[in-house]
This record gives C-alpha cells, sequence and structure tokens, in this order.
C-alpha cells in the first residue's frame, strides 16, 4: 500500500493528460465529423470525393502511424507541431473521419419526407438539418457514437509513442524504474473506470434521447 501511495500521483498526472486528450479530441472531431458526414452527401461531387479520399486515408491507416507521421514527418516540409498538439492534430483528423461515417449513415436514414415537410413549412437548409434531422440522427447514432467514444479511451495511450506523459507512459516508466507489475495492474484499474464512467454517462445521453422513440 506504501508504494502504491508512492506512484499514484504520478499515474494521476497522467491521467489528467489522457483526460485532456480525451475530452479535446471528442470537442474538434465530433463537430468537424457532422461537417464531413455532410459534406459526404454533398451534390458537389469534387467535394465529396475529396472528403471520401480523407475519410479513406485515415481508416484505411493505424492511429500509431498517423501519430508518427504528424510528429516526426511532418516537420520535414516545415511543419512543426508541439508533442501535445500533434497528438491532438492526430487524433481529431481521424476520429473526425469515423464519426463522419456514422453521421453518414444517420443522415441517411432520415425519410425524405422530413425534408420535403420541412419546405413546405418554408424551413431552409440549415433550419431543417438543425431543428428536425439532426435531433433524430444523434437518436440513431448514440451507440455507435459510444463505441468510438470508448475507443478513444484507450486509444489516447497511443501518444507514448511522441513522448508525452500519459497514464500508461507512467506506468511503464514506474514498472521498468521498480521491476514490479503493480504500477501496470493500477493503470489497468484506472482505465477501466476512466471506461465504466463513459459508459455511464453514454447511457444518461441515451436515455435523455429515448424520447424520440
Amino acid at each position: 500500500m506504501q508504494y502504491i501511495l508512492e506512484i499514484l500521483p504520478s499515474l494521476l498526472s497522467g491521467a489528467v493528460m489522457t483526460l485532456k486528450i480525451f475530452i479535446w479530441t471528442l470537442i474538434g472531431s465530433l463537430p468537424l465529423g457532422l461537417v464531413v458526414g455532410l459534406g459526404l452527401m454533398s451534390n458537389f461531387k469534387p467535394l465529396q470525393w475529396l472528403l471520401h479520399f480523407y475519410v479513406w486515408l485515415m481508416r484505411g491507416t493505424p492511429l500509431l502511424l498517423q501519430l508518427i507521421f504528424v510528429f516526426y514527418g511532418l516537420p520535414l516540409i516545415g511543419i512543426v507541431f508541439p508533442r501535445y498538439y500533434a497528438a491532438l492534430f492526430a487524433f481529431i483528423l481521424n476520429y473526425a473521419a469515423y464519426f463522419a461515417e456514422i453521421f453518414r449513415g444517420g443522415l441517411q436514414s432520415i425519410d425524405n419526407g422530413q425534408y420535403e415537410s420541412a419546405r413546405v413549412l418554408r424551413l431552409s437548409y440549415w433550419q431543417t438539418i438543425r431543428k428536425i434531422v439532426i435531433p433524430q440522427v444523434i437518436k440513431i447514432v448514440l451507440p455507435s457514437v459510444g463505441n468510438e467514444v470508448i475507443n478513444l479511451v484507450k486509444d489516447s495511450s497511443l501518444v507514448y509513442v511522441i513522448g508525452l506523459g500519459d497514464l500508461l507512459r507512467a506506468g511503464n516508466v514506474a514498472t521498468a524504474r521498480d521491476v514490479t507489475l503493480v504500477p501496470l495492474v493500477l493503470v489497468g484499474i484506472i482505465y477501466l473506470a476512466l471506461t465504466a464512467v463513459t459508459t455511464f454517462v453514454l447511457g444518461l445521453i441515451e436515455k435523455h434521447y429515448s424520447y424520440w422513440k
């Protein structure tokens, strides 16, 4: 117990970095994913092709490779990110692509009659999207978005590859220094706790939107 109390501050400090990556990735990737999802349904073919290529690229290559490319590759052409912002940039672009496909599926599930009724009511396109379509889409896509959100909690551990002091890195350092698996067991428990809290919050959100049934 004394050893656990000694290493816990460094693990919790790493958990704060993990949470920062998690929260800011969601804040950036969810709206971007929605915009890209709308763009994928655009009638403007060049935009549609460009966005399809972006989604294909992000979903077809590992997030770990994207992190390495952003932090180590982009400086070769003069684009330099600090470690933290490189991680955020890679995570947001990656998860926005997944969310875009989820939102696209949700948007396509909305019956055309909804759009026709909105035109009869003289609602603009953006009023239709904001007041009629998006509330229904949120209800439809919540389970799929929830799965990606839970994956994000675990994927945040990948930032160790560019030297960020996240939860997993803190555990690895303590394990290598003290030659014991106790830090990694604690890391696993903290990840389980974060996942449990995330699952609980997602359940509350799904319950809130259940009135659309």
